[in-house]
């Protein structure tokens, strides 16, 4: 009978600090990327670009949305590095400070009508920031999570990285849409759009001493600590010796297609004039709020589900039904259907989309060892997503306003790319029965099912217990 402790790095494991120290930070990351997203569509095309044509005011002040997701590549392999050799902790609070503090500096900056043409250039300037330190977010904190989670519960504990950034995106949305609704216009557009900005600062002061307070992980420190030092380029040894997982997740992560249908390209259909439609905007406002509200509740039952039954089938199952709803949710938004509209993008996004979404933040870094870990992931990870990035454009190219079969010519290029990422995961191979120390590589022999099941029945006991005595 195998001995766990042969194979899973010594040292404290703090699962639940890790979990939510990486919650948190998600949490305030994505609370900053995305209420920078709806003041990007609601508000500053009027206040940071020139006034004669109101269209290229709009184009212009979306661009500056797409550049956070440019950042991100070059961010994942700056971040990537540091994680890998400093530690996941230095590249947490790294990237805890930079997206804040970029986030604080938008909530200070002076209008086209003050600066002129410099307004635009420093609100670009900060959002590449904010891309690029969003890269570290998902490799880093789910790093972490993983590696100082027990055996047995990595996808449990890891999933609370995206619950983070879901509950992140429930919060923009919760400090924007009572600003928005019950302020005078005048008083909005002038100073009331600055308050959620500057309210980043008390998050970054939550963030930052919930994340200080926990250890480096037991599996960096072992790595390092061996008299093997910290690798000196892991973004090269990644490249050379994890290339093919790293395909594998750039394909995975295009499953990012599935927020954009409904987010994206499916807002400016419902909503956008030229196609249409003719969706309340207000109406269309909720539909990420009530779908992150239930992908909240969904992702730590998805995360434990992994637990049981592994890594890939959630996620091939989540991919492909995704991408088969997306047609039901386009031809719903077609008819003027709102009711429906809404029940799918719930169905797609809220609740089979999280069969991907839940299970990824264990599975990408399970893929890779401990040397090159943060690197392997966070590159592949930025590189899928910003591909995604270029969709909404793609779509509108291919799918113009008046073009007939909308619903089916962007469902079937949806169901597609599901595919692709289905495959992608189907290909790899399974990990969540292997141990800490033998994951990345290909030879890796998993822990017999009946053997595993035991493990992870006493680990869930042992937390039981301590719950009680606590």
């Amino acid at each position: 009978m195998s001995n766990p402790q042969d194979s899973e790095p010594k040292g404290r494991h703090q699962s639940k600090k890790a979990a939510a120290s990486g919650w948190i930070g998600s949490a305030l990351e994505y609370y900053d990327f995305f209420i920078y997203a709806t003041a990007a569509s609601l508000i500053f095309p009027q206040i940071f670009f020139p006034k004669g044509d109101p269209t290229i005011a709009i184009v212009a002040s979306l661009a500056t949305y797409g550049v956070g997701y440019i950042a991100r590549p070059i961010g994942a392999f700056v971040l990537g590095h540091w994680g890998d050799t400093k530690g996941r902790k230095h590249m947490l609070l790294v990237c805890m400070f930079l997206m804040g503090f970029s986030t604080i500096a938008v909530g200070l900056l002076p209008t086209y009508d003050q600066v002129g043409l410099l307004a635009p250039v420093l609100l670009v300037i900060l959002r590449l920031v904010q891309g690029f330190a969003v890269a570290g977010e998902i490799s880093g904190a789910s790093s972490m999570i993983l590696e100082h989670a027990p055996f047995g519960r990595r996808g449990f504990f890891a999933s609370f990285t995206l619950q983070g950034v879901q509950a992140g995106q429930i919060l923009a949305a919760a400090v924007f849409l009572p600003l928005a609704h019950y302020m005078p216009d005048d008083a909005f557009l002038s100073w009331g759009w600055r308050i959620p900005f500057l309210l980043s600062f008390v998050v970054i002061v939550a963030g930052y001493i919930i994340r200080r307070e926990v250890d480096e992980t037991p599996a960096f420190t072992e790595e390092v600590g061996e008299g093997q030092a910290a690798p000196k380029a892991p973004v090269i040894e990644a490249l050379t010796q994890n290339w093919k997982d790293m395909i594998r997740v750039v394909c995975a992560s295009l499953m990012n297609v599935i927020p954009v249908v409904a987010t994206v390209f499916g807002a400016a259909y419902a909503v956008q004039p030229a196609y249409g439609i003719g969706f309340q905007k207000d109406i269309y406002l909720w539909i990420p709020v009530l779908g992150n509200i239930i992908a909240v509740i969904v992702i730590p039952m998805v995360g434990n589900l992994s637990d049981k039954v592994g890594r890939r089938f959630p996620m091939v199952l989540g991919s492909l039904g995704a991408g088969l709803l997306s047609f039901g949710y386009l031809y719903a938004i077609s008819i003027h259907n709102v009711p429906l509209a809404i029940v799918m993008s719930l169905l797609m996004w809220g609740i089979v989309y999280q069969g991907y979404n839940a299970v990824f933040p264990s599975f990408y870094p399970e893929l890779f060892p401990t040397r090159t870990r943060c690197s392997a992931m966070a590159i592949s990870q930025n590189v899928g997503t910003a591909i995604t990035a270029m969709l909404p454009a793609l779509f509108v190219a291919v799918a113009p306003p008046g073009a007939a079969n909308i619903p089916m010519i962007i469902g079937a290029l949806t169901l597609g790319i599901t595919a692709i990422a289905a495959i992608a995961v189907a290909s790899a191979r399974e990990t969540y029965r292997t141990h800490l120390n033998d994951l990345g590589k290909p030879n890796a022999v998993p822990v017999p099912k009946d053997e595993y099941d035991r493990l992870r029945a006493q680990t869930l006991a042992e937390a039981s217990l301590a719950k009680a005595a606590a």
